[in-house]
């Protein structure tokens, strides 16, 4: 008898067995191997390479006080290996549950194949707890590896059945400004993901992201609520510590392989082959030392990326190129910088579209206009409508705005936007077109907008619902057809969810570029073109909201308020952008776009013309969006 209760005794005193000392950066140092498959520098790992990473993993050992860690972080600085560190390390030398959140399981499972399984297959001490995939049993399957104490759960923020699988005591949510902003009507995914650890007295938390726009960032808002920490390094000549600033880098203009720092206490223009040295002398230093100790914040731009990863010249070279284009200009703030893009609120001004209006027929498609998109906006006594073409870098012209009179809950307005989605529109180069992607708001009149939606191809018409709080601009597709058992239905209608204060930050950028003074030297990308035919009523609709900023709990928010009665024009130009993303403009090459330029001819039929080399992936893409995604 007392044989057999041996492993039961055995199992006992092992969960009552104290936490080890070991920290996960020694775990790292001794037991870690970078995989050629997953690293640009496969190896045995070093913190020394990144020393800023030390005292970031040693706060997420056990011995350390810290409950949760927050990462606000610029590309290239080994944020994920140092998270994929503490995953291992709790595998090996802290067991317990672990969930692991990506923005969508199609992520996580990326993660999974090109990260994860690479990390066991090179570590003996893992393989030695998580089986191989293909043995019988093994609890090691794509989003889930078992080891003796505990599980790894990887799944992604778009799936409320991940999110709540289980309780867990560590928790590493990787690019939480990716998450999206609501999960099915079950609430944000983030605080469904925190949920999980409220039972575990010692938990871990690490929250890890690249921030997106001011007001509307997770980890902007994680991390003003902790203590602020930045990188002081000292200056090699004068020993000053300090914390990199884009602000102090310096360059000749126009050769950004000139590119040095200048010390802010003396001036002194470093060469980056100092860096290494400044890394290894540098520390944290917190910039609300009486924030909650249990919160730790720390901030990292790529302007302490090691030497031979990302260098200061390639930082002025990227700022050289995105300063005269506000698109990548905010990717640089956010990738390079780790900062937060801040869109300017007011409205741009409406008198000066209107006097910038150009010559040329409503109605005709101009000739670098070459993908043709709508937005519907539903009112209770009408729709209203805007034709737009697109052309290269997002350049677009509007092409047409119509009002349907009439009561939405009845077939006559419907009628009319039948007639337009098979309307063909002449084009200056010679035939014609019809339009691609129409995007109508089911945000009122719901049940009349799907009725008529679920009648159209999916690749021709979009019901949309625009949300606030989005950090994307259109989010997967969510069926909203279910049968008697409440599953919902592959072939029902469903909706996109359109990230509309994205899409107005993005159109109020392009609505204040000025035209070139020399015509030759080609429009800004994104840059908006309008009929002369256009009145100054359109003009104000357009430009009928601003940004203004609130303070909600204690923390910075914006929002989107009207600052006239009617907004219409501009939520059909929207929706218009949104079918065009969703078409794939964004995506498009040189070689796409002259495909389409040499579909108009004038022995060509009507069609909603596309690159035929494209056709195949996109329709993949579309079934792929709507059926695998939602």
């Amino acid at each position: 008898m007392a044989l057999e209760s041996e492993p039961y005794t055995e199992a006992a005193l092992a969960a009552w067995k104290p936490d080890p000392l070991l920290t996960v950066s020694e775990w790292a140092d001794r037991h870690r191997v970078l995989s050629q498959r997953a690293s640009a520098e496969p190896g045995r790992w070093r913190t020394r390479r990144t020393p800023y990473l030390k005292e970031i993993m040693d706060a997420l050992s056990p011995s350390s006080p810290v409950e949760q860690v927050v990462l606000q972080k610029g590309a290239q600085v080994g944020c994920t290996e140092a998270g994929n560190n503490w995953l291992a390390y709790v595998v090996d030398h802290a067991p317990g549950p672990m969930m692991a959140v990506s923005p969508t399981v199609e992520a996580a499972k990326r993660n999974s194949r090109h990260r994860i399984d690479p990390l066991i297959a090179e570590c003996p001490r893992l393989l030695e707890k998580i089986r191989e995939p293909r043995s019988r049993d093994g609890g090691n399957t794509m989003l889930s590896k078992e080891f003796p104490g505990g599980v790894l759960v990887l799944t992604g923020a778009n799936s409320a059945v991940g999110l709540r699988s289980m309780p867990v005591r560590y928790l590493f949510m990787d690019e939480v400004d990716a998450y999206p902003s609501d999960l099915d009507g079950e609430g944000n995914p983030l605080e469904l993901a925190l949920a999980r650890t409220r039972t575990f007295a010692r938990r871990k938390i690490l929250m890890v992201s690249t921030p997106t726009i001011t007001g509307r960032s997770r980890i902007e808002a994680a991390f003003e609520g902790s203590d602020q920490r930045y990188y002081h390094v000292p200056c090699p000549e004068c020993g000053h510590r300090q914390p990199l600033r884009w602000a102090h880098l310096r360059w000749e203009p126009g050769i950004p392989e000139s590119a040095r720092y200048a010390c802010e206490s003396c001036g002194t223009l470093i060469e980056e082959h100092h860096k290494t040295a400044m890394l290894e002398a540098g520390e944290w230093v917190p910039r609300k030392p009486d924030a909650p100790p249990e919160v730790r914040g720390y901030h990292l731009s790529a302007l302490y990326s090691p030497l031979g990863w990302f260098s200061w010249c390639e930082a002025a070279a990227m700022w050289e190129r995105a300063k005269k284009r506000p698109d990548a200009l905010r990717v640089f703030v956010n990738t390079v910088l780790g900062e937060t893009w801040q869109e300017r609120g007011e409205a741009p001004d409406w008198k000066r579209l209107y006097q910038r209006r150009e010559e040329y027929e409503l109605g005709k498609v101009p000739r670098d206009g070459l993908v043709l998109t709508a937005g519907v906006d539903v009112q209770k006594d009408r729709l209203e409508v805007e034709v737009v073409a697109w052309g290269r870098d997002r350049e677009s012209w509007s092409v047409e705005y119509l009002v349907f009179a009439g009561d939405p809950s009845r077939g006559e307005v419907w009628a009319e936007l039948d007639r337009l989605l098979s309307k063909p529109y002449p084009h200056e180069l010679g035939g014609q077109a019809l339009i691609w992607m129409l995007a109508v708001d089911a945000g009122y009149q719901t049940a009349a907008v799907y009725t008529w939606s679920r009648r159209k191809p999916a690749n021709r018409v979009m019901a949309i619902k625009g949300s606030a709080t989005s950090q994307v601009l259109v989010g997967a597709p969510t069926r909203v057809d279910v049968n008697l058992a409440g599953r919902r239905l592959r072939g029902g209608a469903h909706y996109w969810p359109v990230g509309v204060g994205i899409a107005k930050g993005e159109l109020y950028g392009w609505l204040r570029q000025d035209p070139p003074v020399d015509r030759g030297d080609g429009y800004p990308p994104g840059f908006c073109h309008f009929p002369t035919a256009y009145t100054e009523e359109y003009f104000q609709q357009l430009t009928a909201e601003e940004l203004v900023s609130k303070l909600v709990r204690g923390y910075r928010r914006y929002e989107w308020q009207k600052i006239r009665e009617r907004n219409e024009a501009l939520d059909c130009r929207i929706y218009a952008r949104a079918a065009a993303a969703v078409v794939g403009v964004d995506r498009f090459t040189e070689a796409d776009w002259c495909v389409l330029a040499q579909q108009f001819r004038p022995d060509q039929q009507p069609r909603a013309a596309r690159p035929k080399r494209r056709m195949r992936l996109m329709d993949a893409e579309f079934e792929d969006r709507i059926h695998g995604y939602s």
